[in-house]
């Protein structure tokens, strides 16, 4: 069986919408077998790709935003935003992303945010006279802060299948993710700089000290997890079970998480966390194959062919990486492309952390892309609209997102200044 028809294979059930894992993991083990490779051989290998230290992060994370979610950091963040920002004109466009920037140092992915924050906002706007589609479109593109700011799962998930440091792919994240936060702000005063029919809240001075109040404690959350990692005190894993704990002892003093809750808690991280190591194994046992067929080397000898220019070969990855998104998990695409990718960017003098915020960022805006569109279709199913009027709700705020990803590659430092300061 080829390398040719084992993709045919895979894109054809891709096209069935069988779930990725096992679009990936049944070619794969009929090539193995076909091959005379041992099947015993393709299980170690999968269990060895999830047998990483910064891969113990994922689940830990996961349930970070799990709690805070159950915790109810979303309302408090939402209530504040809305106390300081209500009173402005388009005023719950900048709540809707100043809470998405906020959740977003808890959470670490996007369909997450846009599960919890859609049910939370976009009624809110709505009902204050936005059009859905404004709201639809907005929250969507807000949500992928979170899977750039850290924490980052799929810098997590990048970081340990590329061999480079997690605390440096999370401060390099750092200044992109508040680039989109400006940018999404810019496309909303852009449409609503005009708009006087939109419902505004009166500022209220007692209100606003208020809710500053209750957000007090998830604002500590990012502080400690994210400081902990880049001064040195904690691991990325270490960080992540502390803030797992300080987010549980808030649910218990706001009385928002109860001993109840903790069954729900572990059967959602274990879900999530089982999907995509599922997802990590097979993608890693199908770029053994792609390996054993010499798949790297032909790509790699196409691309010096063509170009041996870092920039370019930047340009290369970023349209690679938003075709794929559009049809694949972010967490598949990483650890099936990093293999074949990583070797050829040490060639050109790419540096890997820059390569990894320019690959999930790529990959990131293919959430809002049908036909996967994974944040497209849970605002869908959240809200009860068609997924349609999702997409063409998100089309503006894509032009922000697409400058950030062009400014990266022509600005390496925009993402690479934060580490060098900070010595990482």
């Amino acid at each position: 069986m080829s390398i040719a028809l084992l993709i045919v294979a895979i894109i054809a059930l891709l096209s069935l919408r069988v779930p990725i894992a096992f679009a990936f993991l049944g070619p794969s083990l009929m090539w193995m077998m076909l091959e005379g490779q041992s099947l015993g051989q393709a299980t170690r290998l999968m269990s060895n790709s999830l047998a990483s230290f910064p891969l113990l992060a994922v689940p830990l994370f996961i349930m970070l935003g799990v709690v805070a979610v159950h915790a109810g950091i979303a309302e408090r963040i939402f209530d504040f935003a809305l106390a300081l920002l209500g009173r402005v004109r388009g005023g719950l466009g900048y709540v809707n992303i100043g809470v998405s920037l906020g959740f977003s140092w808890m959470s670490g992915s996007a369909v997450a945010d846009a599960a919890a924050l859609g049910k939370v906002q976009i009624p809110q706007m709505v009902k204050a006279g936005y059009p859905l589609r404004f709201g639809l479109g907005l929250t969507g593109a807000a949500a992928l802060i979170a899977p750039i700011m850290p924490p980052s799962i799929p810098a997590v998930i990048y970081a340990g299948q590329a061999g480079v440091s997690t605390g440096k792919l999370f401060a390099a994240s750092v200044i992109p993710a508040l680039l989109m936060a400006l940018g999404l702000c810019l496309v909303v005063w852009v449409i609503m700089r005009k708009d006087e029919t939109i419902e505004r809240v009166p500022f209220d001075v007692q209100q606003l000290k208020s809710t500053a109040v209750r957000v007090l404690g998830p604002a500590l959350a990012p502080v400690i997890i994210l400081g902990g990692i880049l001064t040195g005190w904690f691991t990325p894993t270490e960080a992540a079970a502390v803030g797992v704990a300080y987010m549980l002892l808030l649910g218990i003093i706001y009385r928002t998480v109860r001993l109840r809750d903790v069954p729900t808690i572990l059967v959602e991280t274990v879900t999530t966390t089982a999907a995509i190591m599922l997802i990590v194994g097979a993608a890693a046992l199908l770029g053994y194959i792609m390996a054993l067929g010499r798949v790297p080397q032909a790509l790699a000898g196409a691309v010096l062919s063509f170009t041996d220019n870092g920039t370019v070969y930047l340009i290369l990855v970023a349209l690679l990486m938003l075709v794929l998104g559009t049809v694949m998990d972010a967490t598949a695409t990483l650890v099936l492309v990093i293999p074949i990718l990583m070797p050829l960017a040490k060639t050109l003098d790419v540096d890997p952390i820059l390569l990894g915020v320019v690959m999930i960022l790529s990959l990131m805006i293919g959430l809002l892309t049908p036909p996967v569109g994974t944040v497209l279709y849970v605002l869908s199913a959240v809200l009860k609209v068609p997924v349609g009027e999702v997409f063409r709700g998100t089309v503006p705020f894509m032009v922000p997102l697409l400058v950030l990803l062009v400014l990266l590659i022509v600005v390496p430092d925009v993402a690479l200044w934060l580490p060098e300061k900070l010595g990482l």
